[in-house]
């Protein structure tokens, strides 16, 4: 900039609050905190070790104990709450041991709410994908497609006996019509007002599932179209959103993470409850493979991801570094 062909300084530096560590520490706009990233966690039924997910470096499914032990660690980070996913040995078309007392997810709510509860807030999946011998999150009509209201049904039965098992917060995620109503009427019906409903609100068909279903030992043929949300959709979102809030839902979801930053930030600036997004497997997985490779830096590669979901607007992150991000926080 020049004046009367003498050099002047720009009247507005906004570099000065950039200069120092320090300085930009004290006007940072987005904070993370531990408490505010929830850990997803596998169990599996009949193993006597963890099995790791290849797909997933350092993410394994769990043994009973040393399910508890991840739980204990995670409290101690200071992680604010856990999302538990079963691993049944057996399979069927209804997903029978999801409604099971004794199957393997009641099983592991019963051991994380006895190890925890008192310092992690303990949810649980509340869908047939990981129980079902056809992978699709519902029950199936004589025509092979998902049948929506038989499967709410199903998902009525679910959260009474996960809430039976101690859970704190259910987390309906098969995206059918009219779920979070259906849960929230069975879970007050059968005395568990308590029992909190966080609602996958817009849960898109994504690629990036792919991981996860190595974790859940999934064994789903064809997708998840006619239920999931396209990708293409953001008003839609919008309506979910409407319809969720309208059934009763404590908090609202959006998964995945940052593939949806727009469509978080859509629904922050419009939900009265609170906003969790979910950074799924193949975000993960992506991370950790092009670090294994020496292209990016890890670290700051997971606390940059991290740092852009809060600023969109999620106030809760699933975060399968959830354990090691708040270590990072507090060096």
């Amino acid at each position: 900039m020049t004046t009367g062909g003498v050099l002047s300084y720009p009247a507005i530096r906004p570099r000065r609050l950039r200069t120092t560590p320090a300085v930009r520490r004290l006007v940072a706009e987005t904070r993370l905190h531990p408490a505010e990233f929830i850990l997803p966690a596998f169990v599996r039924e009949g193993i006597s070790e963890p099995v790791p997910v290849s797909s997933m470096p350092g993410v394994v499914q769990h043994t009973r104990d040393t399910l508890r032990k991840a739980a204990v660690e995670a409290a101690e980070a200071g992680v604010g709450g856990i999302m538990l996913f079963g691993v049944p040995r057996t399979k069927d078309a209804v997903g029978s041991q999801g409604t099971d007392p004794d199957g393997i997810l009641q099983l592991a709510i019963r051991d994380v709410v006895a190890e925890v509860g008192e310092q992690l807030v303990v949810m649980s999946d509340l869908c047939l994908d990981e129980f079902t011998d056809h992978g699709h999150c519902g029950v199936l009509a004589a025509d092979g497609s998902v049948d929506n209201d038989a499967t709410l049904a199903r998902y009525a039965e679910m959260a009474v006996v996960q809430a039976e098992a101690g859970v704190h917060m259910v987390g309906p995620s098969g995206m059918m019509d009219g779920q979070v109503g259906v849960v929230r009427r069975a879970l007050d019906a059968a005395g568990h007002q308590d029992v909190a409903v966080l609602a996958y609100t817009a849960k898109y068909a994504s690629a990036l599932y792919g991981p996860f279903r190595e974790a859940v030992d999934s064994s789903l043929k064809g997708d998840r179209k006619t239920y999931q949300q396209d990708l293409a959709n953001a008003r839609e979102a919008l309506r979910e959103l409407e319809l969720d809030l309208a059934e009763g839902a404590d908090l609202v979801m959006v998964k995945p993470a940052m593939p949806c930053l727009d469509i978080l930030r859509q629904v922050a600036d419009r939900s009265p409850v609170p906003v969790v997004a979910y950074q799924i497997s193949g975000e993960y997985s992506m991370v950790e493979a092009a670090a294994a490779n020496g292209w990016i830096e890890r670290e700051r590669t997971i606390m940059e991801s991290l740092t852009s979901i809060r600023r969109a607007g999620a106030e809760q992150i699933l975060t399968y570094w959830a354990v090691e991000a708040a270590r990072l926080l507090r060096r």
